[in-house]
């Protein structure tokens, strides 16, 4: 959310290196676009006891470390030390970490779910830029040995199909972008998006890959990038940041409104016209000194211009990316606090109460970032978030989405979100819903079926040929090989 200062980037550490190759992250992981927080003390006990399982179980296996870890019985373990440390939020039996077979069982049970991902990334080829500067600050000052892990080709796009399409239960992505004022900071331009669209879809033979047009609304020109979008890349739906350039917020003041009459309406007019009516948009995600650190502008991450918005394009679906969930680079402890002093969390509450207030039934929540923090600080919080979101928007308005492949494989937030559920004190106290069983109708729903109405998906066909395609033939080869997951993140992690 914001460029790093050089005193920034010394307390920070690449995470493909600095972090521990557990199945699920053992701290908050960076892109480089903002602090990440360090590594709390129940972290540091997951991570403990996920080794201390890892050394005791693998053996059981007939595997290393390295190899427990990679496997399916080693992402139970971790959810086993998940419980151990917070509590029984996540559903996982004993045996799926010390029986072997019986994890994999249960991974070749679900293979079949389809799994639609609303949310992914990767940087172009010729990206120089780099989301900061904090990878060559990195060679020069942390380990100058370390540069074959400090390059920019983990987040580009060969890496990027073998995390989200092989390494992971994910079917079919989005792939999308952010606006910057400086066109040279693009990690991928509209034609790129869709030439990578073509691309995968081409090779898999299936429609494994949608594509967003990035919008930027201010920007000289944009309504005719919006005709370009619509007329020659025929692209799914739309991406935009209402905050501005989410890199470097100083250079052009290029925030605006959703309900901005004069300057966006024309705009839902073409995308009603042309039948391309998903507008996705980046909300929250602010600092805890949000309102210091950053006057005049963090309103523009709220969701205070949504409601009306919604009303009056009653045929646009408005996601809302990330939830519009604030609390990002602080503690945990603090937006829990508050949900059990309130009720409520920052920004979330606020998304879901609009449908009530307004009385619209076109506001979704995406699950981008939001989930995986949450999952991984503070499983309970990401409890509460889901309820919320569910009772306030509906089962049917929410839809996955991960920010891979900035976090690695997107696998561990699939499992996380199968096995999570609402704590029954929650449950009774604020009258929400139980998420249920991984393939139940709540999970999938999330998973795909809300997404797959939403672009109109027929998901029985869909399945049919992707089961069938090219990367489903070298997903099983690559397993007959029986390779595990790397279980590594892209970006960078708070020092110890």
């Amino acid at each position: 959310m914001r460029y790093l200062s050089d005193k920034d980037l010394e307390q920070m550490q690449p995470a493909e290196s600095g972090s521990f190759a557990s199945p699920i992250p053992t701290q908050v992981v960076s892109n480089g676009e903002y602090n990440p927080i360090p590594q709390t003390e129940k972290q540091k006990q997951v991570e403990a006891r996920i080794i201390q399982l890892a050394d005791e179980l693998g053996r059981q296996h007939g595997m290393n470390r390295r190899q427990f870890l990679a496997s399916t019985a080693g992402m139970a373990a971790a959810f086993i030390a998940m419980n151990d440390v917070f509590g029984p939020l996540y559903n996982v039996a004993r045996a799926e970490a010390t029986d072997p077979g019986v994890a994999d069982a249960r991974a070749s049970s679900l293979a079949k779910q389809f799994i639609f991902d609303c949310q992914t990334h990767f940087v172009r080829d010729d990206y120089q830029t780099d989301i900061t500067p904090i990878r060559q600050f990195a060679k020069a000052n942390w380990n100058p040995g370390m540069e074959g892990d400090i390059t920019l080709d983990r987040l580009k796009f060969s890496n990027y199909v073998k995390e989200i399409f092989v390494d992971s239960d994910t079917d079919v992505c989005i792939l999308s972008g952010s606006p910057v004022d400086d066109k040279a900071n693009l990690f991928l331009t509209n034609d790129q998006i869709a030439a990578a669209r073509k691309s995968v879809n081409t090779v898999a033979g299936s429609r494994r890959m949608l594509a967003h047009g990035i919008i930027q609304p201010k920007s000289e020109g944009w309504l005719d990038d919006v005709d370009y979008c619509i007329e020659e890349l025929h692209v799914d739906s739309w991406k935009g940041y209402t905050i501005g350039d989410p890199i470097f917020q100083t250079k052009v003041q290029s925030q605006w409104r959703l309900d901005d009459e004069k300057l966006v309406y024309p705009f839902y007019e073409k995308v009603i016209r042309a039948g391309i009516n998903t507008v996705c948009i980046h909300k929250g995600l602010m600092p805890a000194d949000y309102k210091t650190s950053w006057p005049g502008l963090w309103e523009y991450a709220t969701v205070s211009d949504l409601g009306k918005a919604a009303k009056d394009w009653p045929g646009i679906n408005f996601v809302i990316y990330h939830s519009a969930m604030r609390p990002f680079i602080e503690l945990p402890d603090g937006p829990m606090k508050e949900f059990d002093d309130t009720g409520r969390i920052d920004w979330v509450t606020d998304l879901a109460e609009i449908p009530a207030k307004f009385g619209v039934s076109n506001v979704y929540a995406e699950l981008g970032t939001c989930f995986a923090n949450t999952s991984i600080t503070h499983p309970r919080l990401a409890a509460a978030m889901l309820g919320t979101l569910i009772k306030g928007l509906g089962s049917d308005k929410v839809v996955w989405g991960t920010d891979s492949v900035w976090y690695g494989s997107p696998q561990w937030q699939i499992e996380a979100l199968r096995r999570l559920e609402v704590p029954e004190d929650l449950q009774k106290k604020y009258g929400y819903a139980p998420l249920g069983a991984a393939e139940g109708p709540v999970k999938s729903a999330i998973f795909s079926g809300n997404a797959a109405k939403m672009y109109n998906i027929d998901v029985q066909a869909a399945v049919g040929a992707i089961s069938m395609d090219q990367i489903a033939t070298v997903k099983a080869a690559y397993r007959e090989m029986n390779e595990g997951r790397s279980n590594l993140r892209y970006g960078y992690v708070a020092k110890a």
